[in-house]
């Protein structure tokens, strides 16, 4: 079954040359069955880029989902045309009172500033906060993880002495949830992150459950409530060659951030990247619709809460 999105999406062409099956809203008038609605508050400056990273993943399912994108009205984006985003995002004041089968938050570039000041603290608050009676289960992704993390359980960040920057190893805590069925004992994730949570402080909070860490980059996937909220510390979602473009970027301007580890052939970045993390994303996200969305959420959308 074909994603369900808006008209004209810049993701659409690139993920059919991929032969991935997507349907604009114009064809998708004639199903005569209810669709998961997947809510995106996408926070990352390159807002194409990540849609088109999120779509990907969330394609790969025979369950039909009707993608919805939200933007705050607290914050303009620089990197997006303004055309863009009038055209495909939501206010989250026009949203506030739909309910949703799951969301996704993603990363936003602010971590090294303390949470009340970043400019759109005050409404994203509201979102989290509006999440748990308006969503099934809704997925916090890198710096979306921390501030959720803090914001509903108390968990402070930590800064790092440099980028945790590459792909690492992280070993499955609990292997029975359905979250990891079909996972291997161990499984790869990139990260790109100047900040930290740690084990220790999470451990002091009984509700949240460390289900997949990395002996080098720490928790790596943090679940809450049963499954209706994942804070995910790293970047699931990236494309082969999103790290790539970060070291390149930041070669020579920074002096915090080094070879990304794990991640190009040889260490060698002419050789171009190894892409080891490819299948458990796309496995994690079809656990995470069929039996965290799919099989949790009402079928009558209004009673969830």
């Amino acid at each position: 079954m074909p994603l369900r999105i808006p008209d004209r999406l810049p993701a659409i062409d690139a993920l059919k040359k991929e032969n991935i099956f997507v349907m604009d809203n114009s064809r998708a008038h004639a199903q005569d069955i209810r669709p998961l609605r997947i809510v995106i508050l996408n926070l990352m400056p390159l807002k194409i880029t990540t849609e088109t990273d999120l779509i990907r993943l969330l394609s790969n399912t025979p369950l039909q989902i009707d993608i919805t994108f939200m933007k705050l009205k607290s914050h303009t984006p620089k990197n997006t045309p303004i055309e863009h985003m009038m055209m495909f995002y939501k206010d989250f004041d026009v949203l506030e009172r739909m309910k949703f089968d799951g969301m996704i938050i993603t990363g936003a570039p602010v971590e090294l500033m303390e949470y009340e000041e970043v400019n759109y603290w005050e409404e994203v608050t509201r979102i989290f906060s509006w999440a748990r009676s308006h969503v099934t289960s809704t997925l916090y992704v890198c710096w979306a993880a921390q501030a959720g993390l803090y914001y509903h359980y108390g968990v402070p960040k930590h800064k790092l002495p440099e980028k945790m920057f590459g792909i690492f190893r992280h070993h499955v805590t609990e292997p029975l949830l359905p979250i990891f069925r079909g996972f291997d004992d161990f499984f790869y994730m990139p990260h790109s992150r100047h900040t930290e949570v740690r084990r220790s402080d999470i451990e002091k909070r009984a509700e949240l459950d460390i289900v997949a860490e990395s002996a080098d980059s720490g928790p790596g996937i943090v679940m809450a409530r049963g499954g209706r909220e994942f804070f995910i510390t790293g970047h699931m979602e990236y494309a082969p060659d999103t790290l790539d473009k970060e070291y390149r970027r930041d070669l020579g301007k920074r002096s915090d951030v080094g070879l990304p580890v794990n991640y190009y052939r040889d260490d060698k970045p002419e050789l171009g990247p190894v892409v080891t993390w490819r299948a458990h994303a796309n496995l994690f996200f079809n656990n995470w619709i069929n039996y965290y969305v799919y099989q949790e959420t009402p079928y009558d959308i209004d009673k969830i809460g």
